[in-house]
């Protein structure tokens, strides 16, 4: 059996990395839309509601109207953008964040994808909060380093131009430094927070990959824990997971020279979780594909689940 399925927003980063997962499946029928009618409405909505799974990869808006245009109870369908995430009628589409997360997937015909910086800073938070260690209301503060392909066609041009100007764009830059980030309301409601974290990310001069760190502080937890701990508690919580490793806390050798790679999870649909520190200081740190895990990689694990088919299909 073959599934018809359809990209809304082809043409995007994420959308044409669905569509390079997609081409190497036989079980797949990929419904194309004529590029001069893919801003018509009519012709949208024809093809959405001939498709068994629709991705959107779109902004916000425009995804919102994809939405209204599936009119049957067939199409089931996976949105990347950012509009339905924190919605109660839509599926957070993080299969690993807790035992029942993968039935709801399952059962979905509403799926959002995280957000890649989300989906690192939930996967390390999560469990912690869950298990009352951090409490709700912790000040919880974050930092992300990413490849610049988080940011589209348009900044991947920006950085991808010719040297007269780049020269400004060698040194790491901090962005949303008015501290309200698109990811924030996911990041807040998924971990548990009461408050919203201050999230302060940084885009680097490299195309993909990256770091998301957590820190806290031993004495503002609930429990007296050490930093070892933290990491034996997250390795039991990710036990059978196949694509979230929990590395061992003594992690000098997946260093280089002291020095964290944001990039060695690139090409996989796999997160990396560290723990670092000492006494009183302890690190979180997620490793992803900005791409992959963090996009085009979810987007297509979530639609194995929907679909039945075996969770790595297209993905190792």
């Amino acid at each position: 059996m073959k599934y018809k399925v359809f990209v809304d927003g082809q043409e995007g980063t994420t959308g044409l990395k669905i569509n390079e997962r997609l081409s190497k499946r036989t079980d797949i029928e990929a419904l194309k839309i004529d590029p001069e009618k893919r801003k018509d409405p009519e012709e949208r909505r024809k093809i959405l509601n001939e498709a068994d799974i629709a991705f959107l990869c779109l902004p916000d808006a425009a995804a919102r109207e994809s939405v209204s245009l599936v009119t049957n109870n067939k199409t089931r369908i996976i949105d990347a953008s950012t509009a339905h995430r924190t919605d109660p009628d839509w599926t957070y589409g993080l299969p690993e964040l807790s035992g029942n997360q993968r039935a709801l997937i399952k059962d979905s015909h509403r799926v959002s994808v995280p957000g890649c910086h989300a989906t690192g800073f939930n996967l390390a938070l999560y469990p912690l909060v869950r298990k009352g260690i951090v409490p709700g209301d912790y000040p919880v503060t974050c930092q992300s380093v990413t490849g610049y392909s988080g940011g589209g066609k348009k900044l991947i041009e920006q950085y991808e131009a010719a040297d007269i100007y780049k020269k400004n764009l060698k040194s790491p830059r901090f962005y949303a430094l008015s501290l309200n980030h698109k990811h924030l309301p996911e990041m807040q409601k998924v971990s548990g927070l009461e408050y919203p974290p201050v999230f302060t990310p940084i885009v680097g001069e490299f195309y993909q990959g990256m770091a998301v760190a957590v820190p806290l502080l031993k004495r503002l937890l609930n429990k007296k824990i050490t930093a070892e701990e933290v990491q034996e508690l997250m390795a039991a919580y990710y036990a059978s997971e196949r694509f979230v490793c929990v590395m061992p806390y003594e992690s000098e050798n997946y260093l280089d020279n002291g020095f964290f790679d944001a990039t060695g999870c690139n090409n996989t649909n796999k997160v990396e979780i560290f723990v670092f520190g000492h006494s009183e200081q302890i690190l979180v740190v997620s490793r992803l594909d900005n791409l992959g895990k963090g996009a085009s990689g979810a987007a297509v694990q979530n639609m194995n689940i929907m679909l039945g088919v075996e969770e790595g299909t297209g993905l190792e």
